[in-house]
């Protein structure tokens, strides 16, 4: 028989052991444990049908319908399961660890599987990552002006034993009006959450945790509070390099995007840089002068750092 653990030891056997989130699609993508496979018990469309009837006739009804909808689909589950994850152990969770993880629970267990389902579901997983990015960490903040090598700098201290996290990774963003270039797209502040609280849990609180200095959003993503507010009151390590190395590192970054790329995403801080900075800049990107442009990209985004520097306690800023 299949049997039901709490959100910790979930998450400690979810490190060997197959995740199969069985909720529905959109439900999915909106968040969901980092590493889970979605299969989903119904689909969108089936979801909703099933809630509407829940809310106009009662849960008794909402069931009856689920099982119509999914009744004769239980081989092309297990079928689908056995595509995708090659073990005969599995975890399951959904929602509320409520019917669709008992009903796939069950389907699976029938044909061979020993399975686990999340007492609570996803649900307790949003409380215990809430949670878990409330407790602090002895943060040390590597700053500095754009095109400093702030993420290879992070790079080389992960290497040598540091404990480290890559906000701009998990946010697949750079953090500026160009920083979605080259990344996958962006995922939800929710799913940010979720994969930064794996990370968060993982470090040890007695020792100092590395991060990049980042504005309170990285593209769409915003960092918790919580964190935040620690961030701007810890230690910053500011990197000192040359203008002619951070233009060298800005040209190898975004040099092989086309002109049309760059401009539109240097329109998008039109507003800030103003109409005739603006213009000279696409003059610059159409004549192929990409030096010129890229030290008027580095002219407005230090400006933006340096009033951001003057904001935090001088006596906790150390150059490197």
């Amino acid at each position: 028989m299949s049997k039901s653990i709490n959100i910790i030891e979930f998450l400690k056997e979810s490190k060997n052991t197959s995740v199969l989130d069985v909720r529905s699609p959109s439900e999915f993508e909106q968040g969901h444990i980092p590493g889970a496979i979605n299969i989903p018990l119904l689909n969108n469309e089936e979801r909703a049908k099933v809630g509407l009837t829940f809310k106009e006739k009662g849960r008794s009804e909402a069931v009856v319908l689920g099982f119509e909808l999914v009744g004769n689909k239980f081989a092309e589950k297990i079928r689908m399961v056995e595509e995708k994850i090659k073990s005969k152990n599995v975890l399951i969770y959904c929602w509320r660890g409520g019917l669709r993880s008992e009903v796939f629970s069950w389907i699976l267990h029938k044909a061979g599987w020993n399975t686990v389902t999340l007492i609570k579901g996803y649900k307790i997983f949003r409380n215990w990552v809430l949670e878990t990015l409330e407790q602090p960490r002895k943060l040390k903040i590597l700053g500095g002006l754009t095109g400093s090598g702030k993420t290879e700098f992070l790079q080389k201290l992960s290497e040598k034993g540091e404990q480290v996290i890559d906000l701009e990774k998990l946010a697949c963003h750079k953090g500026s009006a160009f920083g979605a270039l080259g990344q996958n797209p962006q995922p939800t502040n929710e799913q940010f959450e979720n994969e930064l609280a794996m990370c968060w849990s993982q470090i040890d609180a007695e020792k100092p945790l590395w991060l990049e200095d980042e504005s309170r959003n990285i593209g769409k993503i915003k960092i918790p509070d919580k964190i935040y507010s620690q961030m701007r009151s810890s230690d910053l390590y500011v990197l000192e390099v040359t203008e002619e190395e951070r233009i060298k590192r800005i040209l190898n970054d975004y040099g092989k995007f086309s002109k049309e790329i760059l401009i539109d995403c240097t329109r998008k801080i039109e507003k800030k840089l103003g109409t005739q900075q603006l213009k000279e800049s696409i003059n610059y990107l159409n004549d192929g002068r990409m030096e010129e442009w890229a030290k008027l990209m580095l002219a407005y985004y230090d400006k933006m750092y340096k009033h951001g520097m003057s904001q935090r306690d001088k006596s906790k800023i150390h150059l490197i």
